[in-house]
């Protein structure tokens, strides 16, 4: 098989995994799409969502899709960094200590409630998300391939919550905001419940692999190749920069960010069929790769100003290359 057709070959394979995600969940095809760019860029992915939109069933779904293994990680205040990364333990039959893995070792971690856990704990993950890697006992170990980290958060209750700091934040390739359904996806939802659909149960609701890790690999491989013109590359910048000097923002993105726009952009447009990048491929990605790298004012903040309103802002009078 030659390159070209390996990649087409990874690019069907990967919408026919978009296709197969809409099975168990309805409505929300941009965050499916986000967490394929975020596969294909080796990238973590952020989800903000009122509980009960199905966070945790999009993970282990795009997880049964993809035929990889997933674990999954319950953040609470009394978790410890051990317990995510593994830790020594002494074996009394050798008298000697040998390392347990903990559940950072699979291809797709799903960190639930993120923010629930104390900082030391969230730390824990900086190296892995960041090198692939956990040392223990000053010994390095590889994380397998692929790794990505798909964290959760519950954007209204912040009791006994601790936020993510900005450098975490930035390790995050995309933030995904998951929506409540519209009204007929929500119909459509209780209908499949009606006619028996359990979501602890994915092989009963016809949910099976239809992509692979050596697909990811080949699309991967095909995104590195499409191409970006010098205007594309400066129209990033010029919006990455214009969010460092608006009024409304206290912290903009860093070149790490534009990095970030880069690539995500290039992912989207290899899933779209083009092997070049076009300005409206960074439009459609420059909300999910930056919202979470901007620091508003408070007093912005105050004034009802998100982000993602900043970013709308910018993108309609940065002047667009043609």
């Amino acid at each position: 098989m030659t390159v070209t057709e390996s990649a087409e070959q990874a690019r069907t394979a990967l919408s026919a995994l978009r296709e197969e995600v809409a099975k168990s969940v309805v409505g929300q095809d941009s965050v499916v799409s986000g967490l394929v760019i975020a596969l294909l860029c080796r990238g973590h992915v952020l989800l903000e969502g009122v509980p009960g939109v199905a966070k945790t069933l999009l993970i282990r779904t795009v997880a049964a899709a993809l035929d990889v293994d997933t674990k999954r990680v319950q953040f609470t205040p009394d978790l410890m960094p051990g317990d995510i990364t593994g830790s020594l333990v002494y074996d009394a039959r050798t008298a000697e200590f040998s390392f347990s893995a903990g559940p950072v070792f699979t291809n797709l971690l799903l960190a639930d409630e993120i923010n629930r856990t104390p900082p030391k704990t969230q730390s824990a993950l900086l190296e892995a998300m960041e090198e692939r890697q956990v040392s223990v006992d000053g010994t390095p170990r590889p994380l397998p391939d692929p790794f990505v980290v798909a964290a959760t958060q519950n954007p209204v209750e912040y009791e006994g919550t601790y936020p993510l700091p900005e450098a975490q934040l930035d390790r995050f390739l995309l933030k995904l905001t998951v929506s409540l359904p519209a009204r007929d996806d929500e119909i459509s939802i209780l209908r499949r419940h009606a006619d028996g659909f359990d979501p602890r149960d994915l092989a009963a609701a016809g949910i099976g692999p239809v992509a692979t890790a050596s697909d990811l690999a080949a699309g991967r491989a095909a995104v590195a190749t499409v191409r970006i013109a010098p205007e594309v590359i400066g129209y990033i910048v010029d919006v990455c920069q214009a969010t460092r000097t608006s009024p409304s923002v206290q912290l903009g993105v860093s070149p790490r960010g534009a990095t970030a726009l880069l690539s995500t952009s290039r992912a989207w447009a290899w899933l779209s069929g083009r092997d070049y990048v076009t300005p409206d491929d960074v439009k459609a990605l420059a909300g999910p790769t930056l919202r979470h790298r901007i620091a508003l004012r408070p007093e912005a903040e105050m004034e009802g100003v998100g982000a993602d309103s900043v970013l709308e802002s910018i993108l309609a009078t940065v002047p667009v290359p043609r």
